[in-house]
């Protein structure tokens, strides 16, 4: 194999070079700090016929003017950046393994949650101004937690709020009826969802379907002083619409580990003392980047075509 290691952080990463270099002593690595794209991407994936991509784009015409690449192994579960469908025309294969680091977003989940309703960015904003707010908060003990996608990450949020005796909605286009009769979990609409939840947090991935699916509206319909948390995709929520349900405080807090333009976060956003905004880390932790590295690793020997139901 002739392997292209583009994905950053496997990169810099000591041990997962190790691992793989052991199996495959003639691996490139990636050794730019800027995400590759377009041409330079093109220019480091020549004459590899596979390649373990992160957060760079893989689209048709990349895949055109490289046409030797037969493999593209993931680091990481988002396939929003890989163009599935001209993977499939050019037969190309997919090394994906789902779930991989669900139990560091719904860590990094459940801190957004409680610091949102602690109002910590509220406070620390205060702070950071010179001054010494004593804000009145609440416990998330006891909160009603609306889970739109109940997938890997979902299912391990709901594991961790099990000591916090919430009330625990969930909606997906899939059931999992076993799952919520086991943790108590009620399956509802996505309107009923908003309407009731005191924090809404989002799990699924970005698709045609989902891009935008939080906008104007669906912030409307939530409850006053309720909480949102985007640690899934970037696109889900209409970033502007959301900044306005802010500065309006319809909503009392928001927390983004993930954003429409990366790494240019919305800095109407961010600007906000009620906003909680995070560089794209719900992943980056020693124990994530090994268990997604090596699942990489993996894939490189058994992935396998993607169907028209390949998982996202």
């Amino acid at each position: 194999m002739r392997i292209a290691v583009a994905a950053r952080s496997f990169a810099r990463n000591a041990t997962l070079r190790a691992e793989l270099t052991a199996r495959y002593p003639d691996a490139t690595f990636a050794e730019s700090p800027e995400l590759l794209d377009g041409d330079a991407l093109v220019a480091f994936l020549r004459g590899h016929d596979h390649a373990i991509i992160g957060l760079e784009r893989v689209d048709a015409q990349v895949l055109d003017a490289v046409p030797e690449l037969r493999v593209i192994s993931k680091y990481g579960v988002g396939l929003d950046g890989l163009d599935i469908a001209a993977l499939r025309t050019r037969g190309i294969k997919l090394g994906w393994t789902g779930g991989v680091n669900r139990r560091s977003v719904a860590e990094l989940t459940l801190a957004f949650a409680i610091a949102l309703l602690h109002r910590v960015p509220e406070t620390a904003f205060a702070m950071r101004q010179g001054e010494w707010q004593k804000l009145l908060g609440r416990q998330l003990t006891g909160r009603t937690v609306g889970i739109i996608g109940i997938g890997f990450v979902g299912k391990e949020l709901v594991r961790l709020l099990a000591p916090f005796e919430c009330r625990i909605l969930s909606h997906d286009i899939r059931g999992y009826p076993d799952f919520h009769r086991q943790f108590g979990v009620t399956a509802v609409s996505k309107i009923e969802l908003l309407r009731e939840s005191d924090i809404v947090t989002l799990h699924i991935p970005l698709d045609h379907s989902t891009r935008g699916m939080i906008g104007a509206a669906e912030l409307a319909a939530m409850k006053r002083g309720s909480f949102l948390i985007n640690a899934a995709r970037g696109g889900l929520v209409d970033e502007t619409a959301l900044a306005e349900a802010l500065e309006r405080q319809h909503l009392a807090g928001a927390a983004c580990d993930v954003f429409e333009v990366e790494p240019a976060a919305n800095r109407r956003l961010s600007a906000l003392p009620t906003f909680l905004g995070t560089a794209h880390i719900g992943g980056s932790t020693i124990e994530a980047q090994l268990a997604m590295g090596r699942a990489a690793i993996d894939g490189l020997t058994t992935a396998r075509l993607p169907t028209d139901d390949w998982p996202c």
